[in-house]
């Protein structure tokens, strides 16, 4: 037989239970696949609810070498789930030599985007997402260390936490909670932020929002997604929806309320989270994609992942590098702009299934960006001053 890379693509549900018991080892073995994103209960459940998903099952000698879930929207590929899963890649043993190149190639998409990429590959820019590394110690032990480094920082969290029990009442906080009106009430609190933001409400296209109902519903042993909720007196500040899976912990979608803001309830949240899921067992907690001041002060490890876009050879290919090399000449801000553009358009492809949605919220986008360019030409330029 021969050692030629093949690839099969199939339904989730396709796979047999030799094929699911090897996904299930790999992704408990390969310290690079601990995130939850990478179980095959993730992709067990979130294949009953994203359009267009499917298995790449790779082939060597007729033996299972790999798998990538993922889905299709038009010629495009994408990991499955997205553009809400921060971490994705082929669910392998160590060592294996399937690239992200591979990937491309085999599943035949027009292009593979991946914003997160967990494996080898050349193309596209690393970026780093950054977690917590609780110490044999446990969480009373990271704080103590922190405390010691970040002095100020913490203590100003300390005292927040003082003045939001002094204004409305004693602080609770709940975690492991699966309420399905709680979590839609921090949907709607995260589409109107996307909306003032002038993002993509990635819940408008409806299936984002019932695949992380069916995550926090379907409750296995060693995985599953849940409720983190802060209380002060009677009133809600804080909830923050989060996967989990073994000893692994991810912050997912945090809200809180914003005329609280000087009291920090998110950032008191997730250090509550923390003390209490440590207490469980949990020893890894990820914060996703690096950016946000307050991770600086938290966070003890990184990982580098690798976004691209892997075009086939011809018209589009040609064209995206023309787009980028016009964008250049703005000023030298052309590859931020092209970055930007191209998040933002992955986000809405991955969120539309249908053609008209997306023709709608490229509609949207581009008359969001048209606002803000007005804006800022209409804001008068600052003099500085000797």
């Amino acid at each position: 037989m021969t050692d030629e890379l093949r690839v099969e693509i199939m339904k989730a549900e396709a796979l047999d239970a030799a094929a699911v018991a090897l996904w299930r080892a790999w992704s408990t073995t390969n310290p690079a696949l601990s995130s939850p994103y990478f179980c095959w209960d993730y992709t067990e459940i979130a294949a009953r609810v994203c359009p267009g998903a499917a298995v790449a099952v790779f082939r060597r000698g007729g033996q299972i070498v790999g798998f990538f879930p993922h889905q299709r929207r038009g010629g495009s590929v994408q990991p499955l789930g997205a553009p809400m899963n921060d971490y994705h890649g082929v669910i392998a043993p160590v060592g294996s030599d399937i690239t992200l190149e591979d990937v491309a190639c085999l599943v035949k998409g027009r292009r593979l985007n991946v914003p997160g990429w967990i494996g080898q590959g050349e193309g596209g820019e690393v970026r780093g997402t950054v977690q917590v590394e609780l110490p044999a110690g446990g969480f009373d032990a990271w704080y103590a260390e922190r405390r010691q480094t970040y002095g100020k920082y913490f203590k100003d969290k300390e005292r927040a936490r003082r003045s939001l029990a002094a204004e409305l009442g004693e602080t609770q906080v709940r975690h492991n909670v699966r309420d399905p009106q709680l979590l839609d009430h921090l949907i709607d609190l995260k589409a109107a932020q996307y909306r003032r933001s002038g993002l993509h409400d990635i819940f408008a296209c409806g299936w984002t929002r019932d695949l992380l109902h069916a995550l926090m519903m379907d409750q296995r042993p060693d995985f599953g997604a849940s409720l983190a909720v802060m209380t002060a007196g009677d009133k809600l500040v804080a909830v923050e929806f989060s996967l989990h899976a073994g000893d692994h912990y991810h912050f997912w979608f945090p809200a809180y309320e914003p005329t609280l803001a000087r009291c920090s309830p998110g950032i008191l949240l997730s250090m509550d989270t923390m003390r209490l899921a440590g207490a469980e067992g949990v020893r890894v907690f990820d914060f996703g994609f690096e950016g946000e001041a307050y991770k600086k002060y938290f966070v003890n490890a990184r990982r580098t992942v690798r976004e691209a876009v892997v075009m086939q050879p011809g018209l589009s290919a040609t064209l995206n590098e023309a787009a980028v090399a016009v964008l250049n000449t703005a000023g030298g801000r052309g590859e931020a702009i092209s970055t930007s553009l191209r998040r933002r358009w992955s986000t809405i492809e991955a969120c539309e299934a249908s053609p008209v949605g997306r023709l709608r919220g490229a509609a949207t986008a581009a008359r969001s960006a048209v606002a803000k360019l007005a804006s800022r030409k209409k804001t008068p330029a600052r003099v500085a001053h000797a």
